[in-house]
């Protein structure tokens, strides 16, 4: 599958706030309180002027890194030059990879405060350590770490890349949707907190579904008009939980009889009643 990037990567609170009076410019979240800026056409137009088109040197004709001077006429300098608000370990990378049919190329070159600190360095043949390929090697510098995923045993194989969620998508179109997507949140803090609570949410969700779902080929003692009856509720979900719950207990202590299985299903819905209650769920 072809991937494809061209991305300017930095801390997801500071991409935001260096192109907040960038029209085309969203930021997209990645792990490890990152973000991402894809760098499309119309992004590197607004930064550095219109394609001049017969001549060759449009915004797609610009070198890796031709955009930090426009980045850096956002904010305001200080007395000392320096962007005002940047800091040494504040810094941020462009990154650009390119493959397709498992041939390509990375390239990838880092700024600091006001100034290039590294590279560009570019790589076609990845036969050195994959921390020194470029994106990984820019990566480490601004401070993204293995996620620890494999385990002690493969800690040669860990990759900066992967770690920081560069696989997400696979072209700068996926980026920037993402990145559109995530414009309502203020701070990589509040854009976290909703992802983990819709995490959550859909668990949830799942886990309840699982818990109604009746399970195929396994018998339940009472069947869906006796647990009505017995319980006193119309059909619906609870119904599809109740006959779950038999079901499971035929599946732990084996076929139940009807008055075992009558005495265990009251209890069960008396539980459900105390975890549903409004004082349990406040």
């Amino acid at each position: 599958m072809p991937y494809e990037l061209n991305a300017v990567i930095g801390p997801f609170d500071l991409l935001r706030s260096r192109t907040a009076g960038i029209r085309e410019a969203v930021v997209a979240p990645l792990r490890q309180s990152m973000g991402l800026v894809p760098v499309t056409e119309e992004l590197l137009a607004e930064l550095t002027g219109p394609p001049t088109g017969l001549d060759g040197t449009g915004p797609e004709c610009r070198p890796l890194g031709a955009l930090f001077p426009a980045f850096g006429r956002i904010p305001s300098r200080t007395s000392s030059g320096t962007l005002d608000g940047w800091a040494p370990e504040r810094s941020i990378a462009h990154v650009e990879a390119d493959f397709h049919g498992g041939h390509g190329h990375q390239a990838a070159v880092v700024y600091g405060p006001g100034a290039k600190v590294w590279g560009p360095l570019r790589d076609a043949d990845f036969t050195g350590p994959r921390e020194e390929w470029p994106i990984n090697a820019a990566l480490a510098l601004l401070g993204v770490v293995p996620d620890g995923a494999g385990g002690a045993e493969e800690a040669d194989h860990q990759d900066l890349f992967l770690a920081v969620g560069l696989g997400r998508e696979q072209d700068t179109a996926g980026w920037h949707s993402l990145g559109l997507s995530a414009r309502w949140a203020a701070s990589y803090e509040e854009w976290y907190g909703e992802q983990a609570a819709e995490t959550a949410r859909t668990a949830r969700a799942a886990a309840e579904f699982e818990r109604r779902r009746r399970l195929p080929d396994v018998p339940a003692a009472l069947d869906g008009k006796e647990i009505m009856d017995l319980l006193g509720l119309p059909p619906g979900p609870r119904i599809g939980a109740a006959t779950r719950h038999l079901q499971n207990l035929h599946l732990e202590r084996g076929p139940l009889a009807r008055e075992e299985a009558v005495t265990l299903l009251r209890d069960w819905a008396l539980r459900q009643v105390v975890t549903d209650s409004p004082s349990r769920r406040a």
